[in-house]
């Protein structure tokens, strides 16, 4: 698996993935529940800044998860979405256990993990970065 098209085509496919489940956590913040009741749900679970937090989650899900789709600025998204996620394990996920359905930490971990690979390992060729010259994979994950 030492090809660059395999490599590549890795990248896009995980990139697609992952962006598809952030824009669609950051619509159901955006659209769903809207920002007022994000807000208030992120009060009521003690996160600090609840009003930024609420409207940081939501526009770099909705919209880091768009540039994740298309491979624009994947490293600077990249680092985003994980700090996003690393919130979200910290302040809602930890002292849940492992499952998602007990609310636990398995999603948020894999959604961050997949976000630090591509800004570490870059949006491969198939991508807007990679139209641009920014879309690098440094390393052979």
């Amino acid at each position: 698996m030492n090809s660059p098209v395999v490599r590549d085509l890795a990248a896009l496919v995980a990139r697609v993935a992952l962006g598809v489940i952030f824009v669609a956590h950051g619509w159901q913040k955006l659209n769903t529940n809207g920002l007022d009741a994000t807000t208030a749900g992120f009060e009521g679970m003690g996160i600090p800044f609840p009003t930024f937090s609420a409207y940081f989650a939501t526009f770099v899900e909705l919209v880091g998860g768009g540039l994740l789709i298309v491979g624009l600025l994947t490293p600077v998204v990249g680092l985003l979405l994980l700090i996003d996620m690393i919130g979200a394990l910290v302040f809602v996920h930890l002292d849940k256990g492992v499952f998602v359905t007990d609310g636990g930490w398995e999603l948020v971990v894999g959604l961050g993990a997949g976000a630090l690979l591509l800004a570490v390992v870059g949006a491969g060729s198939f991508s807007l970065d990679g139209v641009f010259g920014r879309g690098r994979s440094r390393s052979r994950a």
